[in-house]
């Protein structure tokens, strides 16, 4: 299970600046502990919260029981357990750290990190197919690293119809994943040789009224 980290505080961050109405239908994608799926509730959403992983499903559901909040918690493989539906804010924390032995399948905790040798395995797929969940005037917030190319986020979004752009920025220590693949990332030259921390951005896609 992902636990929270800076990723899911910075995603959190941007969470906060948007208007979120009571009842508002809020989808969050990859929840792991369910941290941001009880910050949309917090704020009167209705909250469907996706996850893979057995174990993450488990801790979100209880952690909403602690928190005594109604958030729906269903296992699934991002939006398939969701299609038909639609929402007014899409939340999105996938596996975006680019992986050697990207033709392997990730196993046990890496699933919630690994993301082929480009770190778009599960990026792709949700700036593909997320605009079709969106309500007018939804909106859509992704985090992700700048290892695995933001501005292919953006682009892929814009090229189906939404405004999107990257709207935070920060640096980060590297974590014990990316101390261990520091030097194949700068012979993949998606590290330059000075960079000696990680960028993490929320790119913010909106779909026209």
């Amino acid at each position: 299970m992902y636990a929270p980290q800076e990723d899911t505080e910075l995603l959190a961050a941007a969470l906060a600046d948007e208007p979120v109405a009571p009842g508002a239908a809020v989808l969050d994608v990859g929840t792991g502990s369910g941290a941001l799926a009880l910050t949309a509730a917090r704020r009167g959403a209705r909250v469907t919260a996706v996850d893979v992983s057995r174990r993450a499903v488990y801790a979100a559901r209880l952690n909403a029981l602690r928190a005594g909040l109604p958030v729906e918690v269903v296992r699934g493989n991002l939006f398939e357990p969701v299609r038909g539906r639609s929402f007014d804010l899409v939340l999105a924390n996938p596996p975006y750290v680019p992986a050697p032995k990207a033709h392997r399948p990730p196993r046990g905790a890496a699933r919630a990190w690994d993301a082929g040798g480009d770190g778009r395995l599960v990026l792709d797929r949700i700036c593909l197919e997320a605009p079709e969940l969106l309500r007018p005037g939804g909106v859509l917030l992704l985090v992700q690293s700048a290892l695995s190319d933001p501005g292919a986020s953006v682009d892929c979004l814009r090229a189906a119809g939404l405004k999107s752009a990257v709207t935070r920025r920060q640096r980060i220590a590297f974590g014990p994943v990316l101390r261990t693949r520091v030097e194949w990332l700068r012979e993949r030259g998606l590290l330059s040789p000075d960079e000696n921390d990680e960028e993490l951005v929320v790119v913010r896609a909106e779909q026209p009224v």
